[in-house]
C-alpha cells in the first residue's frame, strides 16, 4: 500500500504528517531548536526521523524555512534545506514548487518558487474538493488568505513580499506576534491610550485571556520567561500598558485581552473583503479555516456570512489526526497530493 510523508519545514516548527492510500493517518508537529545556526533544522529533521523510520514512502517537501536568519538569504535557505532533506530521505524527496513537484536538482534551480510555497499547497489541495472558497490559515506567527476557484489556487502574489502587498499574508499570528504589532492603543479606564512598542507580551497571552488559545499551541517561551499561568499572561499585558496587573481587577486585562483579539480580527476581515471582491468570489463560498488559529476563521466567517468549513474536513484522515491535520494544513496537503 503506497505510503507517502509530508513534511513542512517551518523555521519554528517542523511538521510531519503520514499518508497511506490517500487517507492521513497521523500528524506530528516537532519544535525547532532555538539555535542561532543553520543545525537547528537537522536536529528537528533528526527527530523527527523516529516517526518515518526506515520505511520506503515518497517524502513530499514544502517550506518557510528559509526566512530564518540563520541563513544570508532566502536562495541560501533552500539549498540547505534541499540538501538536507535530499541527505535524510535520499532521492524520494519531492519538492513542492509553485508549479508542482520537483526533485532535489530542481528546487534549488527554481528555489523562488519553493521558497514558503506551503501557503499554495494548503490552497491547491482545497480547489481540488471545494468549487471556490477562501482558505484562512491562521498560525502562531502568520495568516495566509488565499482565495480558490475553478479547481486551482487564485492568489496574485507568487511569494511573501508581493503576497504581503496583496493583503493574501498578514504577518500576524495568535501565538508569537508582539501585542504592539496588533494595536498601537487601547482602551482603559474610559479612555484610549498609548501601548509600549516592546514586546512585553505576544498574542498567546492575549487569546490565554479570551480562552481560544488551545492549551498545546504554543511550545515556546513567553516574552518575560514566566509561566503561561493566565495571571502571569495578565501581568504581560498590563506591562503594555506600562502598569501592573494589580492597578486593575482581573476582569480588566481580559477586556483588553478582547480588544486586541477584536483588532487583529478587524485586519484579516478587512483583507479577506478585499480578496473577496476582488475575486469575485461565489456569495456562497466557503471560509476553510486551518492552523492553530483557526477559531478565527471561524469568527471571520460569521462576521462575513459565509458557510465554514474545517479544512480536516476536506481530506480523508482518521479521527485521532483530524485536530492535527487541521492545524498542519500544509504538511497534510503535500502528502495528499504526492
Amino acid at each position: 500500500m503506497p505510503l507517502s510523508f509530508g513534511w513542512d519545514l517551518g523555521g519554528v516548527n517542523l511538521k510531519l504528517a503520514q499518508a497511506q492510500d490517500g487517507r492521513i493517518l497521523s500528524v506530528a508537529q516537532i519544535p525547532c531548536p532555538a539555535l542561532t545556526e543553520p543545525r537547528k533544522f537537522d536536529r528537528a529533521v533528526e527527530e523527527a526521523q523516529v516517526f518515518v523510520g526506515g520505511r520506503n514512502a515518497t517524502h513530499a517537501i514544502t517550506m518557510t524555512g528559509e526566512l530564518s536568519d540563520v541563513f544570508a538569504n532566502r536562495y541560501e535557505g533552500v539549498a540547505y534545506l534541499v540538501a538536507l532533506m535530499r541527505q535524510a530521505v535520499g532521492e524520494s524527496a519531492r519538492f513542492y514548487s509553485l508549479d508542482g513537484f520537483v526533485d532535489a536538482h530542481g528546487a534549488v534551480a527554481d528555489w523562488q518558487n519553493v521558497a514558503s510555497a506551503n501557503w499554495h499547497a494548503s490552497a491547491a489541495l482545497a480547489a481540488t474538493v471545494e468549487d471556490s472558497g477562501l482558505l484562512v490559515d491562521v498560525g502562531t506567527t502568520t495568516t495566509d488568505i488565499i482565495p480558490f476557484k475553478d479547481g486551482r489556487a487564485c492568489a496574485v502574489g507568487r511569494n511573501d513580499g508581493d503576497r504581503l502587498t496583496e493583503g493574501e499574508l498578514i504577518y500576524r499570528g495568535v501565538v508569537r506576534t508582539p501585542v504592539m504589532a496588533v494595536a498601537g492603543q487601547a482602551p482603559f479606564r474610559g479612555r484610549m491610550q498609548g501601548l509600549a512598542a516592546e514586546r512585553f507580551a505576544t498574542m498567546a497571552d492575549v487569546y490565554r485571556l479570551t480562552g481560544e488559545l488551545p492549551d498545546d499551541a504554543d511550545p515556546f517561551a513567553t516574552a518575560d520567561n514566566r509561566s503561561k499561568d493566565l495571571e502571569d499572561s495578565a501581568a504581560r499585558l498590563a506591562r503594555m500598558l506600562g502598569r501592573d496587573a494589580d492597578d486593575a481587577y482581573f476582569v480588566a486585562w481580559q477586556a483588553l485581552a478582547h480588544f486586541l483579539a477584536r483588532r487583529l480580527l478587524d485586519q484579516v476581515e478587512a483583507d479577506a473583503r478585499a480578496v473577496i471582491e476582488r475575486e469575485a468570489l461565489n456569495p456562497k463560498a466557503q471560509i476553510v479555516g486551518a492552523g492553530c488559529g483557526r477559531f478565527l476563521a471561524v469568527a471571520l466567517a460569521e462576521r462575513l456570512g459565509r458557510p465554514y468549513r474545517d479544512f480536516a474536513d476536506l481530506i480523508p484522515c482518521s479521527d485521532t489526526a483530524r485536530e492535527m491535520v487541521s492545524r498542519c494544513a500544509p504538511a497534510s496537503a503535500v502528502a495528499q497530493l504526492a
